[in-house]
């Protein structure tokens, strides 16, 4: 985590806060052979500084906590790094080395919270595929293939919400996002393309201003030419989505392998969205690489979001 903050920092993409116990920062830094030198440190045994912390957040963001219970929770360094996100201190807080994604996503839901309107955490993937060209080139953003396994209509509303919110703040895209089924426009019936069709109501009941369509067939929402034969009504995304939302974690995670072992796409991340302020995870194999890929995109959403 160390080395990859060090790269991402030398190559001028972020400042870095780091936030723990600065004995043991400082020598896993000089094992790693990394000069923190440059970048600010906070002492997450410092409680006086942390119950100023405590108190500002309680005031200008969040009264569901005491500082005493805010305290205890502070015993973790994320979570007081996300406090300390929250009163402005940070734009982005990134986690994963010693904690799971189910870790991260508990903190983030408890301190920084949902944004208004969005059920439920999701993550976001991004495939990267040769000899692919859809409306934005090599790029689709797929998902949820990490996060939420069964999605509820609404659950899946929201995730559909949060990749068009992401998409915006990390490409600037226009949205376009597909609901995907076995089905496109009524051509099946079954109780699994009602939960798709409903996640699409819901998602355009809420935000109108989005170009969220369904239900889809995978073909018809990415080929031109499929939706031209089976979509016979007019829609932003058919054919043309760069967004495409999973009916559940089953064709996500299938869908992922298939992409990365036939069509040796790359994905990187994924990472976590849906919250009031930008927070991520990483995988705790992931290499040095991949880790800076994903601070980088995380600032970059920080920024834009702004």
């Amino acid at each position: 985590m160390l080395q990859a903050v060090n790269e991402a920092v030398n190559g001028g993409y972020c400042k870095a806060l780091l936030v723990g116990d600065p004995e043991a920062i400082k020598k896993a830094a000089d094992e790693a052979g990394v000069d923190i030198s440059g970048m600010d440190l906070f002492d997450n045994n410092d409680t006086e500084k942390k119950a100023e912390f405590f108190e500002r957040y309680i005031a200008e963001y969040s009264d569901l906590f005491s500082v005493k219970a805010l305290t205890r929770k502070s015993k973790d360094p994320m979570y007081t790094a996300m406090v300390m996100q929250c009163i402005g201190l940070a734009d982005v807080t990134f986690a994963g080395l010693t904690h799971t994604t189910g870790d991260v996503i508990l903190a983030a839901t408890t301190i920084i919270g949902l944004k208004e309107g969005i059920e439920t955490p999701s993550s976001t993937g991004l495939a990267i595929i040769p000899g692919y060209e859809g409306s934005e080139g090599q790029y689709l953003l797929i998902g949820d293939s990490a996060v939420c396994v069964d999605p509820t209509p609404a659950e899946r509303a929201s995730i559909a919400i949060s990749y068009c919110e992401t998409v915006k703040e990390l490409f600037g895209w226009e949205p376009r996002c597909a609901m995907v089924s076995f089905s496109t426009d009524g051509s099946m019936e079954h109780a699994m393309v009602d939960d798709v069709r409903e996640s699409v109501r819901i998602a355009n009941e809420l935000r109108p201003d989005l170009a969220i369509d369904g239900e889809f067939q995978m073909d018809a929402a990415i080929s031109p030419a499929v939706a031209a034969k089976k979509v016979k009504r007019e829609s932003k995304v058919a054919g043309k989505a760069n967004i495409v939302i999973w009916p559940d974690i089953n064709v996500g995670n299938i869908a992922v392998k298939i992409l990365q072992f036939f069509a040796h796409a790359d994905a990187p991340g994924p990472f976590i969205q849906g919250f009031k302020k930008i927070a991520s995870d990483c995988s705790r194999s992931a290499p040095i690489s991949e880790l800076v890929g994903n601070i980088v995109m995380c600032c970059v959403r920080a920024a834009n979001s702004k």
